[in-house]
């Protein structure tokens, strides 16, 4: 959103965003004073409103005061971003009443992926069977990022507006600081390294990760496994795996990288980039580290294989096991000529697929189709 209320702004739409305070879900954690709760960014409203959720597994996060908001300032057009989730909800109950269409960006992730236990998994299949389908069907368009996600909504069997197949947009990263291996040398790393960029979270087959490193640890004693990204419950299960594989400081998670470029950097000094994920509706973190020519080795779910050309791009195994993904790690650690030959590929044909100016163009047809009809 950040990339495009911008731009449809300059497409000339009064573009308001509605957030809520929260820094992140899991662990619950709100935002600073500092952050305002109201304030103009980029010719854009932004309006942040208290969120609250019930406990433990039950857990839901609720806006506090979106309705009022919504009532107040009177939108033609309401875009909400994924499909189970108490906004969702809210902007049904204000196109009813009010006549104002909504479409829906469904961020869809399959019961199986999703953080919890049986009970979270149980509340979501009842969320998904019986109080999805009226929110989805009641919206004028669902927006989905890949074929597969289209596919997996299916699956629940309850009616779809037009579905638009919409994939993100590439935010290109800075570039990185001067010197040689600036990101190695800011963390003390020595030798060549593998790469893992994103939240430490359960759907991103860490523990496989670890496990299938291993080998790649005894062929090349320099080799070195960096996860980079805050923790999204998984550190501590990671840290002990890490212990258990006698794998100690070859291993090293750096935490949440606050200087984009030093995640430039990174990406553009690995030797791989691996993304594991047991799902991912697209995985753009795939797109950064292909833009700086390193090739990907990826799980082949979700939206994944519809951009990333296996033996093209990168190489694509089956998710959560570990003997494809350490074969595929010990074939490109040592073969330069063909990870060379995946990263350019990469850079040059897939990433320009995938700009922000190009969704924004079609956003902006999709809106005046709703308003019109």
């Amino acid at each position: 959103m950040g990339e495009l209320a911008p731009r449809l702004a300059a497409r000339g739409f009064d573009v308001r965003a509605y957030s809520t305070d929260l820094y992140r879900e899991f662990p619950w954690e709100r935002l600073g004073p500092e952050v305002p709760r109201h304030e103009m960014r980029n010719g854009v409203a932004v309006r942040r409103l208290r969120a609250w959720s019930m406990p433990g597994e039950l857990h839901y996060p609720f806006f506090r005061g979106l309705q009022r908001a919504l009532a107040e300032d009177r939108p033609d057009l309401l875009h909400v971003h994924t499909y189970g989730t108490n906004h969702a909800a809210i902007a049904r109950r204000h196109s009813r009443r009010f006549h104002v269409p909504y479409v829906i960006t469904a961020h869809f992730h399959p019961i199986w992926s999703i953080e919890g236990g049986w009970l979270r998994h149980r509340v979501r299949g009842f969320y998904d069977r019986r109080l999805a389908a009226p929110i989805v069907a009641g919206a004028a368009r669902l927006i989905v990022q890949s074929q597969e996600e289209e596919r997996l909504i299916r699956v629940n069997r309850f009616p779809l507006p037009k579905v638009e197949l919409i994939p993100p947009g590439y935010t290109p990263l800075p570039e990185p600081p001067p010197g040689e291996r600036p990101f190695a040398r800011s963390q003390y790393i020595e030798g060549p390294f593998v790469l893992f960029a994103g939240r430490l979270a359960s759907n991103k087959g860490l523990i496989p990760l670890i496990d299938a490193f291993e080998p790649l640890a005894r062929h090349d004693p320099t080799a070195t496994l960096v996860l980079v990204g805050e923790d999204g419950g998984m550190r501590a299960r990671v840290q002990e795996r890490v212990r258990e594989r006698g794998l100690g400081a070859r291993v090293r998670i750096t935490g949440y990288l606050t200087d984009e470029r030093l995640l430039s950097a990174a990406f553009r000094e690995a030797r791989l980039c691996v993304l594991p994920s047991e799902y991912e509706a697209f995985g753009l973190v795939l797109l950064e580290a292909l833009a700086q020519g390193t090739p990907v080795i990826a799980s082949r779910v979700g939206g994944i294989p519809e951009f990333v050309e296996d033996g093209r791009a990168g190489v694509l195994v089956p998710p959560l096991e570990v003997a494809p993904l350490s074969d595929a790690l010990l074939a490109l650690w040592d073969d330069e000529p063909r990870r060379l030959r995946l990263g350019e590929y990469g850079r040059r044909e897939t990433v320009p697929r995938y700009s922000w100016d190009r969704l924004a163009d079609r956003l902006s047809t999709m809106y005046r189709e709703v308003l019109d009809g």
